[in-house]
């Protein structure tokens, strides 16, 4: 699916689901900018993207910023003439009950999740709608769908996107610009790494029992990968993809949690 001389910008792009999409998106001939805070670390772009073998544009970008957000949009807009592409996953997470829950867990997931978010949309949409194309990506959950207990910031979070997907959908219809989120259930990233070793340490079990227990969450039995997100993000970024829009799609291997 080469899609030559296209530009796309994908937001923590140095890990997890961002890092394969964006491998996947240059694999398909498409010019990848990756925005992360880290990104102006230039020992740890070297370590993610040597071993891929692929190249791509790398610089610290801080979605909680609007100041971050639009210097980073006009440098690749400088450097490539515009955008075409937006795959938006810089995201975090932390849990809190509600009771006692603190401001800075809620404010700190609404701001890089949802705002953040709108933050890049509103940035690079001028120029997707002055060239008449676009397409815009966002990475949801199924927790848009579905309440988690300790996890309502990052529910909230999620799910806000769902209805600003909505509102940009109908805003960049008339331009040749579609705006789609992709809602994973458990996919086998750092993160759910992170996840699995706490609870090795916490239960004593190994780590091929614990990795189980979360592939049971599902009826299929296995661990969504990021290169399964991946494809389909890349196929939602095509022309083929033009009616495609005002969507979420759930990647739950047939479960809702």
């Amino acid at each position: 699916m080469t899609q030559v001389n296209r530009t796309a910008i994908v937001t923590g792009g140095l890990s997890g689901m961002g890092f394969a999409i964006a491998c996947k998106l240059a694999r398909d001939g498409i010019d990848i900018t990756i925005g992360a805070r880290r990104g102006g670390d230039a020992e740890l772009v070297r370590a993610k993207l040597a071993p891929a073998g692929i190249t791509a544009h790398v610089a610290a970008l801080d979605v909680r910023s609007s100041d971050s957000v639009d210097a980073f949009v006009a440098e690749v807009v400088s450097r490539r003439g515009g955008v075409d592409i937006l795959v938006n996953t810089a995201g975090v997470y932390d849990e809190a009950p509600v009771i006692g829950h603190s401001d800075k867990v809620w404010d700190d997931q609404i701001d890089t999740n949802l705002s953040g978010t709108f933050r890049m949309i509103r940035a690079v949409m001028p120029h997707m709608t002055a060239a008449g194309w676009g397409r815009i990506v966002n990475l949801a959950s199924v927790a848009a769908h579905q309440g988690m207990a300790n996890n309502a910031a990052y529910c909230a979070s999620k799910a806000g996107l769902l209805g600003l997907g909505r509102c940009v959908s109908l805003e960049g219809a008339a331009h040749g610009v579609t705006c789609v989120s992709i809602s994973p259930t458990w996919v086998e990233t750092e993160m759910l790494r992170q996840f699995i070793d706490a609870d090795i340490q916490a239960t004593g079990k190994s780590l091929e029992e614990v990795r189980a227990d979360y592939a049971a969450s599902n009826p299929q039995h296995k661990l969504v990968q990021p290169s399964e997100i991946a494809d389909l993000a890349a196929f939602l970024v095509s022309d083929a993809a033009r009616a495609i829009t005002m969507e979420d799609i759930q990647v739950n291997a047939g479960s809702l949690w």
